[in-house]
């Protein structure tokens, strides 16, 4: 946006921990210049107005990890563990062109928009290998849409029955066969695909930028995984991987390694402060801590875990030992929806099942911080997302007051955390600029995009129909691997214990 707009009147939340005051908020070339008192701005008649009158103001929600891939993929994926998810991906995620690629973009954005999140961290998946048309392709529909985004290609150089052959040996032929077939790409093209992306970026990177994202560590050989943190370091790109998602990966990286993941991933000069770790709920006290030393940044996803039976995350014991915490939805695939208000509530109420004790439950305010400041960390925005001040970018929701959930009105955070789920969205601002207005995102002609991603999904069901019934033939030897695994004993380094 570029020029001035004064948005006045509005009940204005600064930011998680503040008490909301009404306040006129002076935005210019789309960043918040002033908050002052309603009425006191000076500001020339000439300068643009919006109305804030019985709107409750504040800053725009940041999903930290999810994967847009997922918004064509959605109800693809049946009952299954995440190994049972895994293995079926290729038949999700199969055959798709770049027109595809930037729908399944867009309808995520679509839906994260409406839904009160102005930036994401998208782990985008592109088979065999990232290209950077597929990732122009992906940046292309944020950045018509308006939202911001990190578009970062999910990495790595082993199929997940070269993470386990020990699943590999468990099933039979010809299934085994099949699966012995299936190749990851080579760690030198991977990293070349993301080297030759961040060499000529053709986005302004304040809106969309590159990330890089190997996807999980035992899919990925410790020198790739080496690799990615050079080009992270190399074009400072943010960083994320899936960390300790499900018991199978906990035990095995044990068992790989001779140590936890976290451990092993210090050992290989993986942490700092650019890297986000997706999930981490099979990791102990050491780990934490390694990983608050490090600067890392965790992100909870309390949908998917639950949907998948992976775990609930430590999250009170995250934050007591000083371990920045962000909050992501996941992809529309595994998660069914990209609702960043549900993915709040339920980190928020997930704590009360970890502890009987009120005093370490997550409350309104910490939830609502890691939606916001905390996941702006792990796109690299820290500095400039997740609150209303002078400096930042003018990334706003505009809540109508006279929603139900907000009658009487006594605790905005409380009732914004405890109930919203989208529906009292009034307008959404990404730099200044008005996306979303009476419950349409202004950018795109949703009538058009259902069409086009309905006729996109019978086409590739179509065109993914013999890997499907593979993956339905793998299902029950895969379930029947990972629940052995699940039943085996394991002992998380630092003693976690029961109250989470």
């Amino acid at each position: 946006m570029k020029g001035r707009l004064l948005i006045e009147g509005g009940l204005v939340v600064t930011d998680a921990s503040s008490a909301p005051r009404h306040a006129d908020i002076l935005v210019e070339d789309g960043l918040v210049q002033a908050l002052t008192s309603p009425g006191a701005s000076g500001v020339d008649a000439a300068v643009p107005r919006l109305d804030a009158t019985d709107r409750l103001v504040m800053p725009g929600l940041v999903n930290g990890h999810t994967h847009a891939h997922g918004g064509l993929g959605r109800g693809a994926v049946e009952d299954v563990a995440l190994e049972g998810f895994l293995a079926a991906s290729p038949a999700i995620n199969g055959h798709r062109g770049l027109d595809d690629l930037a729908l399944s973009a867009t309808l995520t954005g679509v839906e994260l928009l409406r839904k009160g999140c102005t930036a994401l961290f998208d782990m985008t998946t592109q088979f065999p290998l990232p290209t950077v048309e597929g990732l122009h392709a992906v940046a292309g529909a944020y950045a018509r849409l308006g939202i911001r985004a990190v578009v970062s290609p999910m990495l790595a150089d082993r199929t997940l029955y070269q993470a386990y052959p020990e699943l590999l040996a468990s099933l039979p032929e010809p299934l085994r066969a099949g699966a012995a077939a299936l190749k990851g790409a080579s760690p030198a093209d991977n990293l070349a695909a993301v080297d030759a992306a961040a060499r000529d970026w053709p986005f302004d990177p304040s809106r969309v930028r590159l990330g890089i994202a190997p996807t999980i560590p035992l899919h990925c050989s410790d020198e790739f995984m080496r690799g990615c943190a050079r080009l992270s370091e190399t074009w400072n790109l943010p960083m994320q991987t899936h960390l300790a998602e499900s018991k199978m990966q906990a035990v095995f990286g044990e068992q790989r390694y001779g140590k936890s993941l976290v451990a092993h991933l210090a050992d290989i000069g993986l942490l700092g402060p650019r890297l986000s770790t997706a999930h981490a709920i099979w990791i102990g006290d050491e780990d934490i801590e390694i990983l608050a030393k490090a600067d890392v940044t965790a992100i909870h996803n309390p949908l998917s875990n639950l949907r998948l039976g992976s775990g609930i995350a430590p999250v009170r014991r995250m934050l007591e030992r000083g371990l920045r915490v962000g909050v992501g939805s996941d992809g529309a695939n595994t998660s069914d929806t990209q609702n960043l208000f549900e993915a709040t509530r339920l980190a928020a109420f997930l704590s009360r099942v970890m502890s009987a004790d009120e005093d370490r439950w997550i409350d309104a305010a910490e939830a609502l911080h890691m939606a916001t400041e905390g996941s702006a960390h792990a796109l690299g925005w820290g500095d400039r997302l997740g609150r209303i001040a002078p400096g930042r970018e003018a990334d706003l929701v505009l809540l109508d007051l006279s929603q139900p959930i907000y009658v009487p009105l006594r605790h905005a955070v409380r009732q914004v955390v405890h109930g919203e789920n989208g529906a009292a969205i009034d307008r959404v601002l990404v730099g200044g600029e008005v996306v979303v207005a009476g419950g349409k995102v202004l950018t795109v002609d949703e009538a058009a995009l259902r069409r086009e991603a309905q006729a996109a999904a019978d086409r590739l069901d179509a065109l993914n129909a013999e890997g499907r019934n593979l993956a339905q033939a793998m299902r029950p030897w895969v379930s029947a691997f990972c629940c052995g695994v699940g039943k085996s004993p394991f002992h998380l380094h630092g003693g976690r214990q029961v109250a989470g």
